[in-house]
């Protein structure tokens, strides 16, 4: 025979379902502010982490770790918080948005929403990383990496070593290319190629030149003729 189970046996079972429900939900939330901290404490004076407890929007800060934005934990939420809250197909993650610190320094920011598994935003991570603390160090390294913009487009020289293996494969590359053999070159090849050479910087290396010279089948002093 069918048990009936009356209105009040009813709500205590779904009195402890829900209790088991917000039992989980804490738990999940002291989970992630362990993570908060941890992550807080790995960029002083640079991230400051924050998580959002989305059950409380009027006292949601539940930690605030690296404070830079002068809130404090019980302060409320922030509109993403309101929107996740409003709508559960909220984005979870938005990621690496522009913001600003109240005292007006640039932030970069990241939020991560929590869901519990009936799948309700109840908290939010929180990443705002202040860029002003990194823009000088970024147009110092700008500064410190340029080149003058008239030697961009060649370089005036390779900093390494030409060796005579090296040399010899450039001259036959550039015979191949003509179809022919380093000494089978006509006079005007020869001169390109010795040309070429020199402003690919293999003559930077000791005996480069009689190298060239024995090569294409001349003499040293032919080959610096060629290079003018």
């Amino acid at each position: 025979m069918e048990r009936v189970v009356d209105g009040a046996e009813r709500d205590e079972h779904e009195g402890v379902g829900a209790a088991a429900q917000a039992e989980a939900d804490e738990h999940l939330i002291r989970e992630a502010e362990k993570i908060a901290v941890a992550l807080g404490r790995m960029f002083p004076g640079l991230c400051e982490v924050v998580l959002h407890d989305l059950r409380d929007p009027q006292h949601a800060i539940r930690a605030i770790e690296n404070n830079l934005s002068g809130r404090k934990v019980g302060d409320s939420v922030t509109e993403l918080g309101l929107a996740r809250i409003e709508d559960p197909g909220y984005p979870s993650v938005i990621q690496n948005y522009p913001n600003q610190f109240p005292d007006g320094r640039p932030a970069k920011s990241t939020s991560i929403g929590i869901k519990n598994a009936a799948g309700e935003y109840i908290a939010a991570l929180c990443l705002n990383l202040d860029v002003s603390v990194l823009s000088p160090v970024t147009l110092a390294l700008s500064n410190l990496v340029a080149t003058e913009t008239e030697h961009r487009e060649q370089a005036l020289e390779t900093l390494r070593d030409r060796n005579a293996r090296e040399l010899r494969q450039a001259v036959e590359e550039l015979a191949v290319e003509r179809a022919a053999t380093p000494r089978s070159l006509s006079r005007e090849d020869k001169k390109a190629l010795v040309r070429q050479l020199h402003q690919d910087g293999y003559f930077d290396s000791r005996d480069a030149a009689q190298t060239i010279a024995d090569l294409l089948g001349v003499s040293r002093a032919t080959v610096y003729n060629y290079t003018k």
